[in-house]
């Protein structure tokens, strides 16, 4: 009994764990198994900021405080080393301003502005033109408003007037700054 319980080890944990083992040299050359499931898809779905209410409201949350706080005027090029916030503790520290667009939902976005020039050395937390402080972009999601003229593209020709339409495109907006030779 003791030999077929050996041999069905042998036969079936073994070369499963040599299968995971390839499965884990692979993906360290680069290459992976497609996934059986999808736990990205299900994770979105559990998700609480997928839907794109709770993403304009979020940028609104962010838009309000940001006017609420006195971060708007201050634009020294300065580490300040007391605050929490990344933007002021960067050695390429940078503002937001806020990015206001009338035919684009959510219409306020904050956008970082970098603060120096250089960049904080930081032996002497003074600015070092020898490198460059330059802003990180991303692209986010937002409605843009688009006037379809009647007449145009199958509309009736009707008259003049615009109808108005949001259409899902992304924008590029600088989130940040950081620090290159």
């Amino acid at each position: 009994q003791l030999l077929l319980c050996i041999f069905t080890f042998a036969m079936v944990l073994v070369p499963e764990a040599k299968d995971q083992s390839k499965a884990a040299k692979g993906r360290r050359r680069g290459l992976a198994r497609p996934p059986t499931a999808t736990p990205a898809l299900a994770w979105a779905l559990d998700d609480p900021y997928t839907s794109m209410a709770d993403y304009e409201r979020s940028i609104q949350d962010m838009v309000r405080q940001l006017r609420n706080s006195s971060e708007l005027g201050d634009t020294k090029c300065q580490v300040n080393l007391r605050l929490w916030r990344s933007n002021r503790r960067s050695l390429s520290p940078w503002a937001y301003s806020i990015n206001h667009d009338a035919t684009r939902i959510p219409a306020d976005i904050p956008e970082a502005q970098c603060l120096c020039t250089g960049c904080i050395n930081p032996f002497t937390m003074q600015e070092d033109r020898t490198m460059a402080s330059i802003p990180i972009y991303s692209r986010l999601p937002v409605r843009r408003l688009l006037c379809q003229v009647p007449g145009e593209l199958g509309h009736k020709s009707s008259g003049k007037k615009c109808h108005k339409k949001y259409q899902m495109v992304m924008e590029t907006i600088a989130v940040g700054c950081t620090c290159i030779f």
